[in-house]
Order: C-alpha cells, then sequence, then structure tokens
C-alpha cells in the first residue's frame, strides 16, 4: 500500500506530511538566504514541529470533533467515560471515506425503516378500515332486526321469531370475529402456551375430516388422503392448535371449493426433521396477485363471494400464526381452474 495513498490517510500522518513539505521548502529557502550549513536544518526542525501540531490538533480538535458529533447522532447512544475514552482514542484513527461510508450505511438503515414503518402505516390503515367493515355487517343486520321488532313485528308471530333468529346469527358472526381477533393477539403476544406432544398427524386428520363431514355432504364434497401418504406419520406440536390449522384449512376448501369437488390431505417427509402437510382442492383457485396476501387479516381475494359465504376473514391469518408459534413455515400454491394447495410443516417426532 503506497504511503500516499489518499484513501487512507490519518489525521497524525497527514499532519507529518504537509510539515515535512512546508518544512523542507522553508529550509531550501534559507539556504539560499544564509550561508551558514546550519540555518537550513534549525529552520527544517523549527517549522515541521511547529506545522506538525499545529494541522495536527487541527483535524483532532475541529473537524474529528464534528465526525464525533455525527457518531453521536447516526447511534443516538450516551457515551460513558470508557465510550469516550474509546471515542477519543479510537473513532479519530477512521478515515473521511470510512467515516462517509458509515454515514451511508446509517442513512440506509434510516431508509429501509421508513419504508418499513409507511408500510405498516398502510397495513394499520386496511386493517382497521376492513375491522370496521366486518364489525359493520353483524352490528347493522342486529340493529335493523331490533328496530323493526321494536317498530311492531313484535306483535307479528309470523316474522318475530325469523328476525330474532336472524339477529341471533349475526351475533353468533360478531362473537366469532371477537373471538378470533383474541386469538390471534394472544398468539402474537405469546400469551398462549404451546403444549408440545406426539401423535399421529393422519390420525388427526381423519378426526377434522368426520367433524366436517356434514358440511361436506352438503356440497357432495369427497374427502380423502392422497394415496401413497396413508403410511402414519408421528409428529411432534401442540395437538389442539395444529387441530384448528386443519379445521381452518378443510373449511376454506369446502368453502370455496365446487359442489361435488375434492379435498385431499397429504402427509410427506421432508427430511430427518421434518413433515410436510398439505390440504388440497380441486376449485376454482387464487389468482397470482392475491398469494403474497392470503395470510393477512381480512384479506380476501374474491370479496363478494366472500360475502355471500361469511367467515370472520381471520381463518387463514390464524393459521399463519399458529404455524409460526411453532417455529414453522406455511405457504400457499394455487392457480384458477385448478384449485389450491395449503401446506405446512412441522417436527418429526424424534
Amino acid at each position: 500500500m503506497s504511503v500516499l495513498d489518499t484513501k487512507n490517510l490519518s489525521p497524525r500522518l497527514l499532519s507529518f506530511i504537509t510539515a515535512v513539505i512546508i518544512a523542507t521548502a522553508n529550509s531550501l529557502l534559507s539556504l539560499l538566504l544564509h550561508q551558514n550549513w546550519y540555518i537550513p536544518f534549525v529552520v527544517f526542525g523549527v517549522t515541521f514541529i511547529f506545522i506538525y501540531w499545529l494541522y495536527y490538533y487541527t483535524l483532532q480538535r475541529f473537524i474529528y470533533r464534528k465526525i464525533k458529533i455525527i457518531y453521536k447522532f447516526i447511534y443516538q447512544t450516551k457515551a460513558t467515560k470508557k465510550e469516550e475514552f474509546f471515542y477519543e482514542n479510537i473513532l479519530p484513527q477512521k478515515s473521511i471515506e470510512e467515516v462517509s461510508q458509515d454515514v451511508q450505511k446509517w442513512a440506509t438503515q434510516r431508509k429501509d425503516e421508513i419504508e418499513m414503518l409507511q408500510a405498516n402505516e398502510l397495513f394499520r390503515k386496511e386493517f382497521l378500515m376492513n375491522l370496521a367493515h366486518e364489525l359493520r355487517t353483524p352490528i347493522f343486520a342486529v340493529q335493523g332486526y331490533v328496530d323493526t321488532l321494536l317498530g311492531g313485528a313484535l306483535e307479528d308471530e309470523e316474522v318475530n321469531r325469523k328476525f330474532l333468529t336472524n339477529a341471533s346469527k349475526s351475533i353468533d358472526r360478531l362473537v366469532r370475529l371477537v373471538d378470533d381477533l383474541d386469538e390471534i393477539s394472544k398468539l402474537e403476544s405469546g400469551k398462549i402456551p404451546l403444549i408440545q406432544e406426539s401423535f399421529v398427524i393422519q390420525d388427526l386428520i381423519k378426526d377434522v375430516y368426520e367433524e366436517l363431514s356434514l358440511k361436506a355432504k352438503e356440497r357432495d364434497v369427497q374427502l380423502s388422503f392422497k394415496k401413497g401418504t396413508e403410511r402414519p406419520i408421528i409428529v411432534t406440536a401442540d395437538k389442539q392448535k395444529i387441530k384448528q390449522v386443519l379445521v381452518n384449512l378443510v373449511e376454506n376448501a369446502l368453502k370455496y371449493g365446487n359442489d361435488k369437488g375434492n379435498v385431499i390431505a397429504g402427509s410427506y417427509e421432508m427430511d430427518d426433521k421434518h413433515i410436510y402437510i398439505e390440504i388440497s382442492d380441486d376449485g376454482p383457485g387464487i389468482a397470482e396477485e392475491h398469494l403474497g396476501r392470503i395470510f393477512e387479516r381480512f384479506y380476501r381475494a374474491d370479496r363478494s363471494r366472500a360475502r355471500a359465504i361469511g367467515g370472520t376473514g381471520l381463518g387463514l391469518a390464524i393459521v399463519k400464526h399458529i404455524i409460526e408459534a411453532h417455529g414453522q413455515t406455511v405457504n400457499v400454491r394455487s392457480k384458477p381452474g385448478v384449485g389450491s394447495s395449503f401446506g405446512f410443516t412441522l417436527d418429526k417426532a424424534k
């Protein structure tokens, strides 16, 4: 590395080089004015010492004082006595280029943070808007039925029970919505502990199929296992939470799949430690532009159909939170006209 490499000049070296140049020039000038041989050496020595300390003091106390202010600003920390010693003795050794790189790195980090905050703010606004809409629908329905009953329909035996039944259904939907929101909040905060146990994943899927058999029968949907994946596989996880995941995924397949369609479950050994479970349907599928957001709260790929079918719009968000609470991953594959497949990983029992 060259001594005059300007990219790595320290204040001490810069002061030394400057002092040598000026002292040499002064000594040569004094040689022309005085014939005594020792005069140039004296001029060189005095000039070198004066210029060196002048430049070094200026760089240390002025320029790097400003640099230290920049460091305190970008790191937003108040230094202890030991850190002050570090600032005094270590930071001044950095070149201007190194300081510039640190500032650019800091600026990039701030830019990323600002973009993340903007994205979070957009998500918050959209979430509140969707939440207000989801709450408004059952509340307005209940309000309409109650107002009609109070307006005189309560005395009409042909409609009063029907209106009360419909109002009760809207209240049930409102309760489910609040329960699902509470579930997500607890999952996010870690307030719901995971009870790990070993169980056969195919047996759990069979239990879910049995619970939802009536809903499947209503739409003439066949619930089955993918051929070649029937062999029992033991996993380790919170059994009740994973059952909730499977119920949500199978219910979604029944809601959004085709009549007389199929829902197929498959379990695959990925490696010695992980199992991949997938729930597939042969329904209308999901367009590609929706796949990246399908696990967001209240996000609906087909809003008009989703409203008609019902549900809180939080099922897939709960699935994602439960799986991530296990330290695992969840994904979706889909193609319009072909169907959708939702899959997640679990730890294989040791």
